[in-house]
């Protein structure tokens, strides 16, 4: 990753610039907004250029959930403090809503009509008038029905509007020294149990035990995902070997989460692999 951001930031450099000054734009004229903030890579950088534009007339907000793993949580109320941002905190409960717990294909629709609702009453009760997310021009090459409740909501999307990419935002989030440059990308725990198997907290637990295992261990970019007793591991090529040669203790871990079937999808690491079992298109 590392040559390849170098890549960008010598070649692409004005055209980073440009981008750069473009989202600068779209910020101020907003005057003040609300950034939904998970502290991953995508909304870190938004909140610290809205930061920088906007000063004290932004907050940012994170929702605790079921699906948002509390080391994930505990990580961005670390970096909005770090960054000496306002910060709200906030709980929805997903499992709570049927829709979701269906896990149709349009799951995220549901999800996010629910989560944006719920940040619009904050947004409200702070008197501001605009929310923001992190979706950027790379989250259109995949099936995102969430796409749809943002657009329904009225959640405002900067990066995407500025043109940026997550190799983009990455430069310039290293330009800026942010720790989550490198960060490894991160979606929900429910992304990773196959379309119409409900979702519940036993799944969602040995999920979040079997990834938190794995990066323990120092992997990199993890998914494990769910198929009945079978846990598919997806990990970057190059981590291949590695798990291989750790295979006992691994197995013997994720067994101990409650998985009978270890397994390592030789594809390895690609988001959104849940998709491939819809046609061409989505649901």
């Amino acid at each position: 990753m590392n040559r390849r951001i170098a890549m960008i930031e010598d070649v692409a450099a004005p055209i980073l610039r440009e981008k750069d000054a473009r989202l600068g734009s779209l910020l101020r004229s907003l005057g003040s907004a609300l950034v939904a903030f998970s502290g991953g890579v995508d909304s870190t950088f938004l909140l610290r250029r809205a930061q920088e534009e906007l000063g004290e007339r932004v907050t940012a907000v994170t929702a605790a959930s079921e699906t948002f793993p509390s080391r994930e949580f505990e990580a961005a109320v670390k970096l909005a403090s770090d960054m000496n941002v306002p910060h709200l905190l906030t709980e929805i409960s997903e499992l709570d809503n049927r829709e979701f717990v269906a896990n149709a294909p349009d799951r995220c629709y549901h999800c996010k009509k629910g989560l944006y609702a719920h940040l619009r009453r904050l947004a409200a009760e702070q008197g501001l008038p605009y929310i923001l997310d992190g979706t950027n021009l790379d989250d259109l090459g995949d099936y995102r029905p969430g796409l749809k409740a943002k657009s329904e909501a009225g959640v405002r999307s900067l990066l995407l509007e500025a043109g940026m990419t997550k190799d983009d935002i990455r430069a310039l989030s290293k330009e800026r020294k942010l720790p989550t440059w490198n960060k490894p990308s991160f979606a929900c725990l429910s992304s990773r149990i196959p379309y119409g198997t409900p979702i519940d907290r036993e799944k969602i637990e040995m999920l979040d035990k079997s990834e938190q295992y794995l990066l323990d261990l120092g992997f990199y970019q993890v998914r494990v995902r769910h198929h009945g007793d079978i846990a598919r591991l997806e990990l970057m090529p190059q981590d291949m070997a590695r798990a291989i040669e750790q295979q006992r203790a691994i197995s013997a871990a994720l067994q101990g989460f409650g998985f009978k079937y270890v397994t390592l999808d030789l594809q390895g690491y690609r988001t959104g692999s849940m998709n491939e079992s819809l046609p061409k298109g989505g649901a």
